[in-house]
């Protein structure tokens, strides 16, 4: 009998569509699990010594581990582990290969970024939802041409915006990365160009015209944006938030879209997801919202599948680069 693969969360179908699998057809079983992984049969767990997580849909922690005790390697998408107890997996001598080279994101997630913004300063929403209900308009709009945007974080994605801004609509750019002053001239990604300008984030926040969010979330960068830092922002600026809901205070941004001291916010992540359906900020139409698409296009879950292919063959060959585990 073959090693058994079992993969999670595969609510597309995207993964296994992917024609990656037949070069695993010799050295593994495969099984995906289409329901809860509480509701799943097990022996089905039992048996599986590798587990594909897509993205952090499902927590990997001890509880699942105990119903797993054959699970050698966790295949996570993504460069991230937020949903696995890391210190579990290690005592059960369980490893985990993160998908750190996927490339796809690079392209969806900035293109999401500006299809935010531009919404926005040209108010489709409202426009959509006016002609749908049978009315005409008068909307003045803003081109983002010429503006400043702000960005908070300037890694693989924030300096992929800054390129496009800068090349496509000749924004003037700044940025901060936490952790950097002013003082530090050298972005940390090849789409970044060394004449962005590093600002205090206090002065970011109050000087930007569009203010783009793409940090990592951490113990820092948690509550980040709250209300004494959205106060500093202008009444005609725009927060886009493609990055970690948690980063920004959800009631102290709804208050302040409410009340006139923010024109607008675009936003794809959510402390709490699916947004509840009790949030203010689906009742606001100077916002757009989006359920966590920034990932979620074909190019990227090809790619989720084709690492995990690589990585899982590498394994079994005895030769998974060290780099691509989580330490």
């Amino acid at each position: 009998m073959l090693p058994l693969l079992l993969i999670l969360d595969d609510r597309e179908g995207l993964i296994r569509s992917s024609s990656c699998w037949k070069e695993l057809e010799q050295l593994v079983d495969r099984e995906f699990l289409d329901g809860t992984i509480e509701g799943a049969d097990p022996a089905t767990l039992a048996r599986a010594q590798f587990l594909m997580a897509i993205r952090e849909r499902t927590a990997l922690n001890e509880t699942v581990f105990a119903r797993m005790p054959n699970l050698k390697l966790v295949l996570q998408t993504g460069g991230h582990a937020y949903h696995i107890d890391t210190v579990a997996a290690k005592a059960r001598g369980i490893l985990i290969a993160l998908g750190r080279r996927v490339r796809a994101p690079l392209d969806s997630v900035p293109e999401l970024t500006f299809a935010l913004a531009l919404g926005l300063m040209h108010k489709v929403p409202l426009g959509n939802f006016a002609i749908r209900n049978g009315e005409w308009p008068l909307l003045t709009g803003r081109t983002l041409a010429n503006r400043r945007l702000g960005i908070l974080g300037l890694g693989r994605h924030g300096s992929r915006v800054a390129h496009i801004a800068s090349a496509a609509f000749n924004m003037d750019v700044v940025a901060w990365d936490r952790g950097n002053s002013s003082a530090n001239p050298t972005p940390p990604a090849s789409f970044a160009s060394p004449a962005i300008k590093r600002l205090p984030l206090d002065e970011l926040l109050a000087t930007s015209d569009v203010v783009s969010i793409h940090l990592r979330l951490s113990k820092e960068s948690t509550g980040l944006i709250n209300k004494e830092r959205l106060a500093l922002m202008r009444p005609d600026a725009i927060l886009i938030n493609t990055a970690r809901g948690a980063i920004i205070d959800e009631a102290a941004l709804a208050e302040a879209l409410q009340n006139g001291k923010l024109a607008g916010a675009g936003l794809d992540v959510f402390v709490e997801e699916p947004l509840p359906a009790s949030s203010s900020l689906r009742k606001l139409r100077n916002v757009i919202l989006t359920p966590h698409i920034g990932w979620t296009v074909e190019e990227v879950f090809e790619e989720f599948a084709r690492i995990a292919c690589t990585q899982l063959a590498q394994f079994l060959e005895g030769r998974l680069d060290g780099s691509e585990l989580l330490s």
